[in-house]
C-alpha cells in the first residue's frame, strides 16, 4: 500500500566533500536504521569497500567517517514522496530536497545518483537548481 513518506535522514557532508552520491529515497530499512543503504543485502557499502581497497565499514558511525574520509557526501533526491515499500517505480508526489546547504558547505565537483529514478528525478528538480548534471550509476539495491 502506498504511504506518504517524509526524509528523516540529515545529509552526510563536510567542507572536504567533493562528490555528493545521491538515492531517491532511504528503503524502510534504512529509515529504521536512521542511515543510508542499510538493507543488508544492499551493494553501496560493500562496492564503496571494495573499490577504496578498504574493510567493510559496519554501523553508522563507521559508513559516516568512511563517505566523509572519502570526501563523499551522502543524501537523496527527496524531501518526501508517496511510495510504495522501497520500490522507486512507484514514487507519486515527489518533492525534492534543498541540496544547496551542501553546495554551500563544500565545493562538489560531481554528482552521482545510484539507480534511474534518482537520475531521473535528480535532472527533473534539481539539476538546474545546481548547475550540473549527474552521473547515473546502477543500483545497488
Amino acid at each position: 500500500m502506498p504511504e506518504r513518506i517524509f526524509h528523516t535522514i540529515e545529509p552526510v557532508f563536510d567542507s572536504r566533500s567533493r562528490i555528493l552520491i545521491l538515492g531517491t529515497m532511504p528503503s524502510p530499512k534504512s529509515r529504521e536504521e536512521g542511515f543510508f543503504y542499510a538493507h543488508p543485502q544492499n551493494r553501496f557499502w560493500p562496492v564503496l569497500a571494495e573499490l577504496f581497497g578498504e574493510p567493510l565499514p559496519v554501523g553508522r558511525n563507521a559508513r559516516r567517517a568512511f563517505a566523509l574520509c572519502h570526501r563523499i557526501a551522502l543524501w537523496d533526491v527527496l524531501s518526501s514522496c508517496t511510495i510504495e515499500g522501497a520500490d522507486d517505480g512507484s514514487i507519486r508526489d515527489a518533492a525534492p530536497n534543498d541540496l544547496s546547504p551542501i553546495f554551500a558547505a563544500a565545493d562538489i565537483r560531481a554528482v552521482f545518483t545510484t539507480g534511474g529514478a534518482a537520475s531521473r528525478l535528480y535532472r527533473k528538480h534539481l539539476a538546474a537548481k545546481t548547475g550540473m548534471d549527474c552521473v547515473p550509476l546502477p543500483s545497488t539495491s
